[in-house]
């Protein structure tokens, strides 16, 4: 069984996301969790707290156990941008465009 989790407008672009994503593809939750605990980037909580909320969907509603459990799947989607617009010289302005993403985890048995 798949179970699911997300984080919805984190913040962060999409494309800083998909880097700490790509290391944990395909990982263990428990790997995965020591992974991001020392990626050098701040961003890596985010992820991390969506891995630990996949986990504690399958354990408390499926009845798994959380040793056992793999990502499957994790991937980040853009997100609607912020827009705001920047100063410049002579009374002109160029817009700030600040990206957000959607991160999504499925996780399921190793046997599976």
């Amino acid at each position: 069984m798949q179970v699911r989790a997300f984080a919805k407008d984190t913040g962060i672009a999409a494309s800083k996301v998909r880097l700490l994503i790509d290391m944990v593809r395909g990982k263990t939750v428990d790997e995965a969790l020591t992974l991001l605990k020392f990626a050098p980037s701040p961003n890596a909580r985010v992820v991390a707290k969506t891995v630990k909320s996949a986990a504690a969907n399958a354990e408390n509603n499926y009845q798994m156990t959380p040793s056992d459990l793999k990502i499957i799947s994790i991937y980040a989607n853009e997100a609607p941008r912020l827009r705001r617009f920047h100063p410049r010289a002579r009374g002109r302005t160029s817009p700030v465009r600040k990206g957000s993403s959607h991160i999504t985890v499925i996780v399921a048995d190793e046997e599976a």
